[in-house]
This record gives C-alpha cells, structure tokens and sequence, in this order.
C-alpha cells in the first residue's frame, strides 16, 4: 500500500504574494519544520534557456518557492535506479541530482524542473493551517501534477475536496 501525496492547497483567503493561489506538494513534514514544491507556478524562462546543454528541453521551468531558487529539483514518474532518486509515490519521484535530471531528460519520459522550494520552521505550517492559510488535501496519485493543467491546479484541488472557493470562511479551526 503506497503513502498518499499530500498537496497543501493556499486558502482563497491568502491573497498577495508567492503563495496566493498555490499548490504545493509537501515533501517533508515533521518536528523540525516542513518543505515542499509549488506545483503550479511556471515560469516564464524554459527549461532549455536555463540547461541549454540539456537535450530536448523546451517546456517551461517551474517556480517552486522563494526559498534558494539556485537549487533545482526533478518531479518525473519513472525510476531510473540511480542514486538520488527519492519515490514519492508508485509512479512519482523526486531529485536534487543534476545526473539524475541528466538522465530523466536523456529517457524521454515527462518530468517538470522546479526551481527553488517552500519552507517552514518547525510548528510554523502547523500554526499556519490552523489559522486556515492552508486547506491539506491528500492524493493517492499524481493526477493533479500530471493531468491537470497548471492553471486549473488549484481549483481542481479544491474541487476534489467538494469545496467551492468562495464559500471558505476567513480563519481557521479555533477548538
């Protein structure tokens, strides 16, 4: 049995800034803080203006977070077994690993090039969702990352949820 993918999906009350509107996929979460990966903010420069040395590369770059946005992670659905490689889920993966983006590109499999990541200290999310910054929302696949356009990420987060955006009321859960 494969651990769910868990998505933090921005309160349509987190309005101005990075975050407003985002998806992101949370990689780590524990007592010392949490990080993830927006996954539904391109940027406007492509893969290949970043990698020119990178073959076939010419979809966009992905803004990940405003955190050390030098630092490059891979999302891409099938192993290649090398070092560096972290499975997410069945068919999601994720890597730091210049040689591993290397080798993804060179497989000619679909992956997105992220840039940058989101960070919290430890509590900080906790305090944040509680305050209702953020609405958790769990995927046994990578669906939302792969079939649905970046655009639409974040309502059809939502949607799953059966929630309609505008009936979210400010704040968070106060018991």
């Amino acid at each position: 049995m494969s651990v769910p993918l868990t998505f933090l999906v921005a309160s349509p009350h987190l309005r101005g800034g990075i975050f407003e509107g985002a998806v992101i996929l949370l990689l780590e979460h524990d007592a010392k803080g949490a990080m993830g990966l927006i996954v539904n903010a391109p940027m406007s420069q492509s893969v290949s203006e970043l990698l020119p040395d990178m073959p076939g590369q010419a979809g966009p770059a992905w803004r990940g977070g405003p955190v050390d946005r030098t630092l490059g992670w891979c999302l891409y659905r099938t192993p290649l077994n090398l070092d560096g490689e972290v499975r997410l889920s069945a068919d999601l993966l994720v890597t730091s690993s210049l040689d591993v983006l290397r080798a993804v590109t060179e497989s000619g499999q679909e992956y997105m090039l992220i840039l940058g990541y989101a960070g919290w200290d430890g509590g900080q999310l906790t305090e944040e969702a509680r305050v209702g910054m953020w609405i958790w929302v769990e995927q046994d696949t990578p669906d939302l990352i792969w079939k649905v356009e970046a655009g639409d990420r974040w309502a059809e987060a939502l949607a799953q949820l059966g929630v309609t955006p505008g009936t979210i009321m400010p704040g968070g859960a106060q018991a």
